[in-house]
């Protein structure tokens, strides 16, 4: 699903009502239904509902909401927010239809900003995804108000107050909705952690919008669907063997964190590949050897940590970084790795290999596009500086997938995968009972087993953080996110790619 710009949206609405065809009105009238069947779910008719309406269009949805819900029995009360002297023509329609049905309140004064009861359910129908600078005024007056009520609030495609392509500053008023009901897909600033208290959860509504002229958009952002995962995904053969489906090597593990070799390596196991090597310190030998008896253990003459550099010749992909520390032997191992410009593996590099990375600045500049790293925010941090908000940080990730022409999955809630030619795909599975020390090693299994497979950089990357947070969902759906732990996510891997066989 495609992520657009408002600029795109309201291009797409023009053409929408040019070609298909139908009046604004008529489309607004389209919108505002698909709301209310939507929200009518979460109200009880018992329930007083409070609606905010604006004097554009997004208003005029909120006045067109108002009206489905009275002729649908609920308790509606309507405020307009004089934020301006006139109104859009759509919304003058929509408020001369809803005169019909009740009173209407004017808000043109801080001083009549009413307040709204907790038990209330608030619809927030100010501002929508056309705005382009902070509240203000009565506006901003009605926002804080609804904000410290404590009541539901329910936005129409956007929460008021909110950017839908950049970041908005500290201190902005902005709606902190319950849940965003937002119109055709969902606007890129949704998905960044700075905005989480603003829209918590939002729910995508198809308006049937054209989607003969979305084709022809272009939008370097993506929504992750399981239709892509499936479209990317390959069949296994019935005459495959173990060499069909490659040789992955995981070098993880140190003296005290065995653990994370353990996870990465259980994780590649059950994510496909023919064949996994283990390169471990002497250390962790018997412990690999025990808890993945599938797979084949290369030890380091070290005892503590890994420190030496394979014939990689023999290999089909390579993960390196869990748990293996930030000595100097091990910093000189990734400088190795990374200088052998000539070796045509894929490598995936995680956690310790990108603390080194971050240690040893120059490194970063051997990054190429057959490599995929894995940082969450503390690592990425390390590696690219700080930003000033998410919108910086998600083009600063953008800038070092393509000058680097590598794969950059930055993790977190809605993972961002950045691919060398600028795009960037937003996952939609996982949950924060994944948020716990493992899941990061796990996810470096997956994908270096895919890798081995034959898959592009870029597939590995999207296929394997959507099936981890798939296994991730799974596992919770079974025991809660409270109580899932690394291992839990393992053992629902193969329910996950089941999905896609």
């Amino acid at each position: 699903m495609k992520i657009l710009t408002a600029e795109q949206l309201r291009a797409l609405d023009k053409h929408t009502i040019a070609n298909e065809p139908i009046s604004s009105i008529d489309l607004m009238e389209r919108a505002a239904s698909k709301y209310t069947e939507a929200v009518s779910g979460f109200i009880k008719k018992e329930q007083q509902v409070v609606v905010f309406c604006g004097m554009g269009n997004n208003g005029g949805d909120g006045l067109a909401i108002a009206r489905m819900l009275l002729q649908n029995g609920y308790k509606v009360k309507v405020y307009i927010v004089k934020h301006s002297l006139k109104g859009s023509t759509d919304f003058e329609t929509n408020e001369k239809r809803l005169r019909e049905l009740t009173q209407l309140e004017y808000i043109d004064n801080v001083k009549v900003v009413p307040e709204l009861k907790s038990q209330e359910i608030c619809v927030d129908a100010i501002f929508g995804n056309g705005l382009t600078k902070a509240t203000e005024g009565v506006a901003a007056a009605v926002i804080r108000s609804i904000n410290k009520s404590g009541a539901t609030i329910y936005s129409v495609d956007v929460p008021s107050g909110m950017y839908c392509d950049k970041a908005n500053a500290d201190s902005d008023t902005v709606v902190q909705s319950t849940i965003t009901f937002t119109f055709h897909s969902p606007k890129l600033t949704f998905l960044f952690p700075q905005n989480e208290k603003f829209v918590p959860e939002f729910k995508v509504l198809d308006i049937g919008l054209s989607k003969q002229f979305e084709a022809q958009i272009a939008s370097p952002y993506e929504y992750v669907e399981d239709t892509l995962i499936k479209s990317l995904s390959k069949k296994r053969k019935k005459f495959g063997h173990k060499g069909t489906y490659g040789h992955a090597l995981i070098c993880a593990g140190g003296y005290g964190k065995m653990g994370s070799a353990i996870l990465s390596v259980g994780a590649a196991l059950r994510s496909g590949a023919g064949l996994i090597t283990a390169q471990v310190p002497k250390c962790g030998y018997e412990f690999m050897q025990i808890t993945n008896p599938e797979a084949m253990v290369l030890v380091d003459s070290n005892e503590m940590f890994i420190a030496e550099s394979p014939d990689y010749t023999q290999f089909s992909a390579i993960g390196i970084g869990p748990g293996i520390g930030t000595g100097t032997a091990t910093g000189e191992l990734i400088e190795r790795l990374l200088r052998r410009t000539q070796l045509p593996i894929p490598l995936v590099m995680d956690a310790d290999a990108l603390n080194i990375l971050a240690k040893y600045r120059p490194l970063k500049s051997l990054l190429t596009q057959r490599m995929i790293i894995t940082p969450h925010p503390g690592e990425f941090k390390r590696l690219m500086g700080e930003w000033k908000d998410d919108m910086q940080r998600l083009q600063k990730q953008i800038e070092l997938s393509k000058q680097q022409k590598c794969v950059v999955v930055l993790k977190g809630a809605y993972t961002s995968i950045s691919t060398a030619d600028g795009k960037v795909y937003f996952n939609t599975t996982g949950n924060p009972g994944m948020a716990k020390g493992g899941s990061g090693d796990v996810l470096t299994g997956v994908i270096t087993s895919l890798l081995a497979q034959g898959y592009t950089g870029d597939a590995a990357a999207l296929i394997g953080v959507y099936v981890q947070g798939m296994a991730g969902d799974n596992a919770a759906a079974s025991l809660g996110q409270t109580g899932i732990t690394a291992r839990d996510i393992i053992h629902y891997l193969p329910g996950a790619f089941k999905a896609f066989e």
